[in-house]
C-alpha cells in the first residue's frame, strides 16, 4: 500500500486513484485509534461536502468507527466545513471528519480533521493520526440503519445548527427586512449552496444546485473561475455587492458593485477594520505568510499585535485557541473572526462585511477607500505554474541558495523564507515564491501599486525562474 500523507490542510489524493474506499478505511483506522487514545468515550462527528462520491466515503468511514465502539454524529445531507467544527466543538465530540477536498479541481476528494475545539486539528496532532494509518483495514461492513439500532450512530442537522448559531449573532432582519442592499451570492456548485439561501433568502443566487463536477472547475473562489458573477455584476446594475464560497464554504471572494474583484488581502483589512474601529474590538492579528505587509501596517496604526505563520489554516488556529485572537487569515480567502469558531468560515466573513454595510449604509468601494487612507492603494495576483517536478524542485533549490538577485531589472533588497521565498522588491513590492501544499503546482505572488505592475513582476519573475 501506498504512504498516505497529509498536506497542508488534509489529506487530499485524486477519486479512483488514490481516494478509494480502502485508502478511507485505513485513514478512518487511525482516527479512531487516535481517537480512542485521547478519550475511550470519545465521539466522531462526520460530514460530507457536494463532491462525487462523498456519501459512499463516508458509509466507509462509519463503519470503522463504529466497528471501533465509537460513537458517531453524521447529517445525511452534504454539509460545508465550518459546520462540522462548529458541531465537533457544541456536540462535544474529541474530533470531527469531513470528507471534502476544498477548492481542488473536481477530480480530488479528501479528508480533513477538525478538533474539538471548533477549528483545524493542530499539526502535532495530524502528524500523530498520519503515523498511526496503517497498510489495511478489513472491518464488519453493516447498514447506516444497522449501526444506528445498535446506539453507535446518530442521525444530526448540522446545517440547522450552524442556522441558529448564525441567527444568534447576525441581526437577521436587518439583513433581510429592513435593507434595500442587493446581495449576489455564487455557491460555486459547492456546500454553501443550501445555507446561505436560508440566512439571505431574497439576494441573487448563483450555481446554488447540485452538481458534483462543479461543471468542471475548481471550486476556487478567486476572480478567473468567478467570470459568471463578475459579468452578472456587471450586467445587473441593481446589485451592490457579490460574494461566493468555495466547495466546502470555508473560503471567501468578494466582489464590489461593480463587478471588481476583491481579494483576500483587502477582505483581512476591512475585517480588521470593521470589528476595530466600528465594532471597538482588539486583539491579535494572525496572517499565513503569503498575506501582504498592508495588514502589518494596519495593525501597526491600529497598536493591535501581529503574528505570521507558515502557510496552512491550522498554523492559525493554534494561535487562535490560545485566545486573543482578532482576526486571523490567508491569502487563499480562509480567513476567522472573533465571536466565531476558530475556524475559516466564507460565508460568517461575507455575513460581518454585509451587515456593517447595511447598518452604516456604506457601500463596500466606499469601505476599502477608508482602508486605503491607512495603507495605501495596492493591488496582488498569483500565477500557478504547472511544471515538472525536477523543474520545480531545481526553481525552489535555487531560491534557497540566493541565486535570484534580480527578476528582469528588478533588484531584490532582502529574502525572507519562512514558507517559500518572499522577496522584497523596491517600493514596498513583494514577490513569493512557494510550492502548493495542497497541489502539484509553484505558486507566484506579487504585490505592488498598480494591476499594471503587478502583471510586470509576474511576468519577469516567470521568464526568471524559467530561464
Amino acid at each position: 500500500m501506498d504512504k498516505i500523507k497529509f498536506g497542508t490542510d488534509g489529506w487530499r489524493a485524486i477519486i479512483a486513484k488514490d481516494f478509494i474506499v480502502d485508502n478511507v478505511k485505513r485513514v478512518a483506522k487511525a482516527t479512531a485509534d487516535w481517537t480512542k487514545k485521547q478519550d475511550g468515550d470519545a465521539k466522531i462527528v462526520l460530514g460530507y461536502d457536494c463532491r462525487f462520491g462523498g456519501y459512499l466515503f463516508c458509509e466507509a468511514a462509519i463503519n470503522v468507527f463504529c466497528s471501533n465502539g465509537i460513537k458517531v454524529f453524521f447529517d445525511k445531507h452534504f454539509v460545508s466545513t465550518p459546520m462540522i467544527s462548529l458541531a465537533a466543538r457544541d456536540l462535544g465530540c474529541e474530533i470531527g471528519v469531513i470528507i471534502t477536498a476544498s477548492h481542488n479541481p473536481p477530480a480530488y476528494n479528501g479528508y480533513k480533521l477538525k478538533s474539538k475545539n471548533g477549528g483545524p486539528l493542530i499539526q502535532k496532532y495530524v502528524s500523530e493520526v498520519e503515523a498511526l494509518i496503517p497498510d489495511s483495514c478489513v472491518v464488519e461492513d453493516l447498514s447506516l440503519e444497522e449501526w444506528e439500532q445498535k446506539g453507535l450512530l446518530e442521525f444530526v442537522d448540522l446545517e440547522t445548527m450552524y442556522f441558529a448559531h448564525v441567527a444568534n449573532y447576525f441581526d437577521l432582519e436587518a439583513l433581510n427586512e429592513s435593507s434595500e442592499m442587493v446581495v449576489a451570492y455564487d455557491a460555486m456548485y459547492g456546500a454553501g449552496q443550501n445555507i446561505f439561501p436560508r440566512i439571505m433568502p431574497h439576494a441573487d443566487f448563483l450555481h446554488c444546485e447540485y452538481n458534483p463536477s462543479f461543471h468542471g472547475q475548481a471550486p476556487e473562489p478567486i476572480a478567473k473561475n468567478l467570470k459568471e458573477l463578475e459579468n452578472y455584476l456587471k450586467e445587473m446594475k441593481h446589485v451592490d455587492l457579490g460574494f461566493a464560497t468555495d466547495g466546502d464554504a470555508d473560503r471567501i471572494g468578494l466582489y464590489n458593485g461593480a463587478g471588481k474583484f476583491i481579494d483576500a488581502h483587502h477582505i483581512i483589512l476591512i475585517l480588521i477594520h470593521i470589528l476595530h474601529k466600528y465594532k471597538g474590538e482588539s486583539g491579535k492579528v494572525v496572517i499565513a505568510f503569503s498575506v501582504s505587509d498592508k495588514i502589518k501596517k494596519l495593525c501597526e496604526i491600529y497598536g493591535l499585535p501581529v503574528e505570521v505563520t507558515k502557510i496552512g489554516f491550522k498554523y492559525i488556529c493554534e494561535i487562535i485557541e490560545k485566545g486573543g485572537v482578532l482576526v486571523g487569515g490567508e491569502e487563499s480567502g480562509g480567513i476567522a473572526v472573533t465571536g466565531h469558531i476558530p475556524e475559516r468560515d466564507g460565508i460568517w466573513d461575507g455575513l460581518v462585511i454585509i451587515e456593517h454595510l447595511i447598518k452604516n449604509e456604506q457601500t463596500l468601494q466606499e469601505l476599502i477607500d477608508e482602508v486605503y487612507e491607512l495603507v495605501g492603494k495596492f493591488f496582488y495576483n498569483r500565477n500557478d505554474l504547472h511544471l515538472k517536478e525536477e523543474q520545480k524542485l531545481k526553481i525552489i533549490e535555487n531560491c534557497k541558495n540566493g541565486v535570484y538577485k534580480e527578476f528582469g531589472g528588478i533588484p531584490v533588497a532582502k529574502v525572507d523564507d519562512l514558507d517559500g521565498y518572499k522577496f522584497y522588491l523596491e517600493d514596498e513590492e513583494t514577490v513569493l515564491v512557494r510550492a502548493s501544499g495542497t497541489e502539484p503546482v509553484l505558486r507566484i505572488y506579487a504585490e505592488a501599486s498598480s494591476e499594471e505592475r503587478v502583471e510586470i513582476i509576474l511576468d519577469r519573475v516567470k521568464k526568471t525562474l524559467l530561464a
